[in-house]
């Protein structure tokens, strides 16, 4: 029998409604007590002026394996998420080929058992190849260990295959995820519709694209009484569609990311391809109302949607580049940035949206520190200050246009089972328990 002892750290567990300083005892893989007398264990570490929090979970992460493993491999965007704080991460099933039947979503486990790093959990595919034509084998991924499904990046256009994924998770206790645009509307657009994609003569994208198919949704998931996850909100009027849902009951759920909150559709006047994202930037009309979503709880979740691109992908035109940027190593700190430090959110609630929220929406049993639930944990340092260094990166890609910004605060330490993983400084790495492991719970 092995013992941690997480000492003097401010212990942050929303799931229990925890905020105070104590002790954290792990017994083997397993939390043991909160506030604990024990003074001795076989491992001690010093947790004074750091925050103590269950491990932060992201369910949205491009891991690019099998198929463009120049962009990114599982090895590496694990090790990124480590470095982020990240315990636990769902993958996007846009791989090549997709994660639409049970031997790719278990060679998902696979691949993370190699990688030994974090928990890795699959997003099943809503269509075949994702092609947005033919439902996938909902039922045998479910026994692969698909968590929820997803189609990616591409919106699930089709009506009557939304209606019948919605229809057909619901027996399996599954959500569905889906980012909401209308691509008749997006056509070739790289920027928010508005001052300065007139300004600038770029192709525009309107925010109704994203509203349209996300009223489309929730009209779906409503008739269907299905679980609905719209992906990277990013609009006023998404966010109230999503708010008036919720109080009538509708199994809808959001998440929004970091650069949405950070930044607006002004920064595409550099022209920079970092600055092209999916869904775009939007003006800061519409980052007020994100903001807005997250204090009132209509937002329960936050998302890096890490989109690795190799360079040479992204150094083009931005009329020919991907969207997408990399955010799994910069979240926290842009996190602090735009919501601890102007007292959007406190730390709980920041940390309920990046581990309770996250847990429940893929109903896996993770992202608390109970006693008796798995130690994985992760201890933030909310003052250290540093500077985005790509070249510092766990990631294997390096599109960000966060590179040289001065932030504050990052993950520290990370525990997963009760094993140190990760030790700033150190990058120290160790084995990881296999995701298919881990028991689900049903969704709350």
């Amino acid at each position: 029998m092995t013992t941690t002892l997480i000492r003097g750290g401010r212990i942050v567990d929303p799931s229990q409604g925890i905020d105070r300083v104590g002790n954290l005892l792990i017994r083997d893989s397993r939390v043991a007590s909160i506030d604990s007398n024990t003074t001795v264990a076989d491992h001690l570490i010093d947790a004074t002026g750091l925050i103590v929090c269950p491990g932060l979970i992201d369910i949205q992460v491009a891991l690019r394996e099998p198929g463009n493993a120049e962009d990114e491999t599982t090895a590496t965007g694990t090790a990124a998420a480590l470095a982020g704080g990240f315990t636990s991460i769902a993958c996007l099933p846009d791989t090549s080929p997709a994660i639409d039947n049970r031997a790719a979503a278990e060679f998902v486990f696979l691949l993370a058992d190699r990688a030994r790093n974090c928990n890795v959990f699959p997003l099943g595919a809503v269509t075949k190849g994702n092609n947005g034509e033919e439902l996938a084998e909902i039922g045998q991924l479910v026994e692969g260990g698909a968590v929820a499904f997803s189609d990616g990046k591409g919106p699930i256009v089709n009506a009557e295959i939304m209606w019948r994924a919605l229809e057909y998770t619901r027996m399996f206790g599954c959500a569905v995820f889906n980012t909401p645009c209308v691509p008749e509307l997006a056509k070739t657009g790289v920027m928010h519709e508005g001052y300065y994609s007139t300004l600038l003569g770029l192709p525009a994208i309107p925010a109704a694209a994203e509203s349209i198919m996300v009223s489309r949704d929730i009209a779906l998931a409503a008739r269907t009484n299905g679980r609905l996850h719209l992906s990277c909100i990013s609009t006023t009027v998404s966010i109230e569609l999503i708010r008036r849902a919720r109080s009538k009951g509708v199994q809808v759920t959001c998440n929004v990311t970091p650069h949405h909150l950070a930044l607006t559709d002004a920064a595409l006047q550099s022209y920079e391809s970092n600055y092209k994202v999916d869904p775009p930037l939007r003006s800061q009309e519409h980052v007020n109302s994100m903001i807005e979503g997250l204090k009132d709880g209509t937002i329960t979740i936050i998302s890096s949607d890490h989109q690795p691109w190799a360079e040479e992908k992204k150094d083009r035109e931005i009329d020919l580049v991907p969207s997408g940027i990399v955010g799994l190593e910069t979240l926290l700190s842009l996190l602090i940035e735009t919501l601890i430090t102007p007292g959007h959110l406190t730390w709980p609630q920041l940390i309920e949206k990046l581990t309770t929220g996250p847990a429940q929406v893929l109903g896996i049993q993770k992202g608390t520190l109970q006693i008796g639930a798995d130690a994985d944990v992760t201890l933030i340092n909310p003052n250290v200050e540093w500077t985005i260094d790509v070249s510092e990166f766990r990631s294997k890609s390096r599109n960000t246009p966060f590179d040289g910004r001065r932030v504050k605060g990052r993950a520290e330490k990370v525990l997963i089972s009760g094993e140190l993983r990760y030790d700033l400084g150190q990058s120290q790495v160790g084995p990881a328990p296999r995701a298919s492991q881990v028991s689900r719970t049903s969704p709350k």
